[in-house]
């Protein structure tokens, strides 16, 4: 099975603002472009072997050099994309901080946007911010 992905955000406390990273392959599914031709699949909850994202968190820590639990799992968002020879979970974390880690990721290539901005993004994981956006809502 190929690696899951992480999907990460900030939502500001006051404003409630939130913002995506995208990660300098120009997407937001941590952290390699997912291949051409995914698509969200449906099933997968009543797999029995199924990814834990607390690994994904470290890694993804530790790439954007953020101190261990600068990422937090956002419970219940747990997605399934595949294509021609695989299938990927991706999972959604939020920044911890009070403002987004902004030079962390500068130093990463990686980049903060709104919803707005993913407008040129692959349908699926415009899909996948879809579903994270109505997560984050409630």
């Amino acid at each position: 099975m190929p690696a899951p992905r992480l999907i990460m955000y900030h939502k500001h406390p006051t404003s409630a603002r939130t913002r995506f990273l995208k990660l300098p392959y120009g997407g937001v599914c941590g952290f390699e472009a997912l291949p051409e031709g995914a698509e969200l699949t449906s099933g997968g909850e009543s797999e029995n072997l199924v990814s834990h994202p607390a690994p994904l968190l470290r890694a993804a820590e530790t790439q954007l050099g953020l101190p261990s639990g600068a990422l937090e799992a956002e419970s219940g968002y747990r997605c399934r994309v595949g294509w021609n020879d695989g299938t990927a979970d991706i999972y959604l974390a939020r920044f911890t901080s009070i403002d987004p880690p902004f030079e962390e990721a500068t130093t990463h290539g990686s980049t903060f946007i709104d919803l707005t901005q993913a407008r040129n993004l692959p349908p699926v994981e415009l899909a996948l911010l879809r579903l994270a956006y109505e997560r984050i809502l409630g």
